[in-house]
This record gives C-alpha cells, sequence and structure tokens, in this order.
C-alpha cells in the first residue's frame, strides 16, 4: 500500500483555508453593514447612521417606538420589492449560489482526502474529487465576487436606494462608505478561490501512474525455468558434461 500523505500536505491546509472561507461567507451574508449611509435628519435615524445590507436595513432610533432606549428598527428587502437595486436583486441569490458551490467543492475535496489519508491509492477517484472539489471552489469565489464587487461599485459612485416611506430611510444618504459586510465577504472570496487553485494543482506521483505486470504468472515461470535450464546447460564444460552423463567407472567392477 503506497504512502500517498506526504504528496497532500498543501491539499490538507487548502481545505481549512476553503473552509475558513466558506464560513466567512456565510457571515457576509448575514451582516446588514454592506453599506453604511451617514444622513443628517437625526429626527427618526438618531445615530446619524443607517445600514444597508442585501436583505434589510436597520438603524437606531428611539423616536418610532416612543421609548428613552435607542433600539434598532430594520425593514427586509425582499427580491420582489419594486424599489431593490440591480447590484442588490442579484446579490440575494448569487451570495446563496456561493455558499452552496463551496459546501459541495469542501466536500468534494474532503472526500479526496480521505481517499488519500485511508490509503486508497486508485489514481481516479483522487484526482476527479479533488477537480470537482477545486472547480467548484473556484465557481463559488467567482459567484460571490460579482456581486460584491457591483456594490463595492455602488458604494464608490454614491448611488441612491429610492425606499419606500415604510423604511424611514433618505432618499439620499450625505456620504456612504464600504461596511463590513463586503469586507468580510471579498476576502472570503478570495480564500475560496485559493483553495480551489491549491486542489486543482495536485499532482499524482508518476511512480504509481504505471505498474509493471506480468502478463501471465505461469508463462513468467516457464520461462525462467527454461532460461535457467539453458544458462546452465551452455555454462556447463563438455567434460564435465560427459561425466556427469556417463558417470566414473568402477575399477573393482572391471577387475
Amino acid at each position: 500500500m503506497p504512502y500517498l500523505v506526504h504528496t497532500a500536505h498543501a491539499q490538507f491546509v487548502g481545505l481549512w483555508v476553503g473552509m475558513i472561507g466558506w464560513i466567512l461567507t456565510m457571515v457576509a451574508i448575514g451582516l446588514v453593514q454592506w453599506r453604511i449611509w451617514v444622513v443628517s435628519d437625526l429626527s427618526v435615524i438618531t445615530s446619524g447612521l443607517a445600514w444597508v445590507g442585501i436583505w434589510r436595513t436597520c438603524f437606531y432610533t428611539h423616536t418610532l417606538v416612543m421609548s428613552e432606549y435607542e433600539i434598532m428598527y430594520c425593514q427586509k428587502i425582499h427580491l420582489s420589492d419594486a424599489f431593490v437595486p440591480s447590484e442588490i436583486a442579484a446579490a440575494q441569490p448569487m451570495m446563496l449560489l456561493a455558499l452552496i458551490l463551496g459546501l459541495f467543492g469542501n466536500s468534494s475535496a474532503i472526500y479526496g482526502l480521505r481517499n488519500i489519508y485511508f490509503g486508497l491509492d486508485k489514481q481516479k477517484p483522487i484526482m476527479l474529487a479533488f477537480s470537482i472539489g477545486g472547480g467548484l471552489l473556484i465557481l463559488a469565489g467567482v459567484s460571490s465576487f460579482i456581486p460584491l464587487f457591483w456594490n463595492l461599485n455602488s458604494v464608490v459612485t454614491n448611488q441612491t436606494i429610492n425606499f419606500p416611506s415604510t423604511f424611514y430611510m433618505p432618499p439620499a444618504p450625505v456620504e456612504q462608505y464600504i461596511g463590513p459586510g463586503i469586507a468580510v465577504g471579498i476576502f472570503a472570496s478570495i480564500l475560496v478561490v485559493v483553495s480551489g487553485m491549491v486542489f486543482l494543482s495536485y499532482k499524482f506521483p508518476e511512480s504509481l501512474r504505471t505498474k509493471v505486470q506480468p502478463s501471465s504468472p505461469e508463462g513468467a515461470h516457464c520461462g525462467l525455468g527454461e532460461t535457467g535450464m539453458t544458462l546452465s546447460l551452455r555454462s556447463t564444460p563438455m567434460g564435465s558434461r560427459q561425466t556427469m552423463n556417463h558417470g566414473v567407472d568402477n575399477l573393482a567392477f572391471q577387475t
């Protein structure tokens, strides 16, 4: 049973990198701080900051609830809402797709490493698992890169969103800047893509690709026997062969 563990150290590290990237992608999806709006009207948004995510908008206020303590007021953003901009409408399904692709990619990579660490030295299952896992992880990273950079561009160009009146959001912010949701998502996408490239770069050891085997064990033994017989006959001197064939004269018998 060949030892293959030493050939997959980079893939073992790549698995942990991919898992961390996948978890951070999940964190980025749940964060509401993708775009941070600075507002001038503090009558409702008492903190002066509003957070715009891909699933909801939130801000601190004590006006709406008539309480002395500030609470967070949130409204959900649905894909079917007419006011939803294109970058948010694309981010909702694409980030979920990236999460699913990352899950299957890491699962395939785990299967490949299992074959290596359990001593299953067949080339096809290992290479197929790493190829599928690496491809899915790269697709997951690309699927999350697109909406993340699209929302990043919306922040840089200071684009507005026409929220309905129930959101209590201003028509345009004084200024807006990138929130931790986009930063975490971009970092997670980089980790996932790097992990996928590591799995695609795995090379099966050349010494195990082809194995020389005799076509017929019986023929091999017969061939060795005939060759050995021929060599022994050819290497034996003539005198020795005659002696071996005719034996030694018995002097007592002759007398």
